[in-house]
């Protein structure tokens, strides 16, 4: 019996970038998917099972730092990031946005391959990706960052976006309210715990069949709160 080949997504919007490093993962055992937007790669990393994804910062329809927080909201595969963009603050930006390694350009192919394996094997007993969730009459589809209620979409600001994803992301734990402040509005903010309350209401009046007695986004007195399916 065969073994399953490790699929590898890239994401690059340079033509003859990408053919390189797909030819060069094709060489090295894997198979791949290829993107030249943000939008083609979180679809294809939606679309099926995805073992690494290599991108590029700078991509024509979304900041690189984007995508990789928008993909960390429903997915654990690793990603490894190419980029010119050598200064150390853009480094830091995408591994504290999620990503797992960054590799600048220009770049051997003898390292490209050596990390692109480093990782696999490292991530191999990774979860599935989950990008669409059901509660109730609302359905999320965090690979295109759309909420529907019976059917019809439902408008969330950006606030309101991360702050969902991050529930639904633990669903079922508690999480404090330092934890959800931290995860959506950023270290900076954790001890200001009245934007929490404010934009936990506006979820329930949204999403709630009744706001005033919710049955998904929960409080747990004293500690935080709960989303529960």
């Amino acid at each position: 019996m065969s073994e399953t080949k490790p699929r590898v997504l890239v994401v690059e919007d340079e033509p003859q970038i990408r053919r390189f490093v797909c030819d060069a993962v094709r060489r090295d055992g894997c198979t791949f998917s290829e993107a030249g937007t943000a939008r083609q790669g979180l679809d294809e990393a939606a679309g099926g099972k995805i073992d690494l994804v290599i991108l590029d910062l700078g991509l024509p329809d979304m900041n690189g730092i984007e995508f990789i927080r928008d993909l960390r909201t429903w997915s654990h595969v690793p990603i490894l990031i190419l980029s010119a963009r050598t200064a150390e603050q853009d480094k830091v930006a995408a591994l504290d946005a999620g990503a797992d390694d960054y590799l600048s350009k220009p770049f051997g192919v003898g390292e490209l391959l050596a990390r692109v394996r480093a990782l696999i094997r490292r991530h191999g007993q990774s979860g599935e990706a989950r990008p669409h969730h059901r509660f109730g009459d609302v359905v999320v589809d965090l690979s295109r960052r759309v909420v529907s209620r019976n059917g019809v979409e439902i408008h969330l600001t950006q606030i309101e976006y991360r702050l969902l994803a991050v529930m639904l992301a633990n669903s079922g734990k508690v999480m404090t309210h330092r934890h959800l402040m931290q995860e959506v509005w950023g270290p900076g903010h954790a001890d200001q715990g009245h934007y929490l309350r404010v934009y936990v209401g506006r979820l329930r009046q949204k999403l709630e069949t009744d706001p005033a007695q919710p049955q998904h986004f929960l409080t747990e007195t004293g500690v935080g709160y709960r989303f529960q399916s």
